[in-house]
């Protein structure tokens, strides 16, 4: 198992005993370690909703739509993100990319 991977792991039990700080500390590691990791960019962001880091977890919220412009839950938690924030006209462009990908559509085509 990867020292990455190892952090997630142990990042993941925190936030399942609800150790917030802890989670998200470990989670900012993992994506250190690897700026392309999808999982850590959504669970980094859905950490920072939950411990209020809005605008932050926004960011990592964009980071992993651009990694993953496909995957149904990283749009639905950054429409969560944006309800939060107040900014009700992103949280709905990214529960339509959801609703779109939710029947079996593609936000982005393979190339």
């Amino acid at each position: 198992m990867s020292d990455r991977d190892t952090l997630f792991d142990d990042a993941n039990g925190h936030l399942a005993l609800g150790e917030m700080e802890e989670a998200v500390a470990l989670y900012r590691q993992c994506v250190a370690l690897d700026p392309d990791f999808f999982d850590g960019w959504h669970a980094l962001g859905m950490a920072l909703l939950k411990t209020g880091s809005i605008k932050e977890a926004i960011g990592c919220g964009l980071q992993a739509v651009t990694l993953r412009p496909n995957d149904l839950l990283a749009w639905t938690g950054l429409s969560q993100m944006y309800v939060r924030d107040g900014n009700i006209p992103e949280a709905e462009a990214a529960k339509g990319n959801a609703r779109i990908l939710s029947l079996g559509g593609k936000v982005v085509r393979d190339a």
